[in-house]
């Protein structure tokens, strides 16, 4: 499992898509970050960490599109799912990997606040959960788009799928301007990612919260291997 960790992540450097996605990542950081904190001259990073759930959301498609994909254009699946690794330990392994590279480019936000503190004092507890909400989003996410990966061996399909996804995660809010029935007014806000999310911006770490994005990506990485089960048989 170790090894297939590592082989995964440095895998993301091999190749210019690890450097483009933590630069990506780390240029919207620090242009939200000059717009929101360093013009408006406010230490408040709510806004910041706000735009950044669209970031990720078109931004972790592209990161997980190749990890299951690839496998099985190449046919290297086939050694993967005879070796002694669990199914369990490979989609795990993979996930890791991706999560690892995540964090990674979700660090500038770090690194944006200690800027911050040159300039006056940044309320540090809010930041940590506005990066915990960051970290969970992500970690949610990434499950969803290792699942969409592996139904898949083309890569472009797989960040089709995932950048769907997205979409459909962002016009969850929408769909609660647009249907009129309580009922699913009730459940457009209950499973809605950007109000799960906006709690975490402004220092509220909501239980609820926790569970829902943490349940979501144990669902997607179960979900997923059972799928490299069906396909091993």
């Amino acid at each position: 499992m170790t090894a297939i960790l590592k082989r995964e992540f440095l895998a993301y450097f091999r190749t210019p898509l690890g450097f483009v996605l933590i630069s990506v990542m780390y240029f919207f950081t620090a242009y939200y970050f000059f717009t929101y904190n360093l013009y408006m001259n406010t230490a408040d990073t709510a806004g910041l960490f706000a735009i950044l759930f669209s970031v990720v959301l078109f931004i972790v498609p592209v990161l997980t599109m190749r990890l299951l994909s690839e496998d099985r254009r190449m046919k290297t699946d086939q050694v993967l799912l005879t070796s002694p690794v669990s199914r369990f330990g490979i989609v795990l392994s993979k996930y890791l990997a991706a999560l690892c590279v995540y964090i990674l480019a979700i660090s500038g936000t770090l690194v944006m606040a200690i800027v911050l503190e040159f300039f006056s004092q940044p309320d540090w507890p809010v930041v940590f959960g506005n990066f915990l909400g960051l970290l969970l989003l992500g970690a949610a996410l990434i499950a969803i788009c290792l699942c969409i990966s592996s139904l898949t061996e083309n890569q472009v399909i797989a960040a089709a799928g995932g950048f769907a996804a997205s979409l459909f995660l962002v016009l969850i809010d929408a769909m609660q301007h647009v249907v009129t029935s309580s009922t699913l007014k009730a459940l457009f806000r209950y499973i809605s990612w950007n109000g799960r999310y906006r709690g975490f911006t402004i220092g509220v770490i909501g239980f609820a919260d926790l569970i829902f994005f943490i349940s979501i990506t144990a669902f997607f990485v179960f979900l997923t291997v059972i799928v490299l089960e069906r396909r091993r048989w």
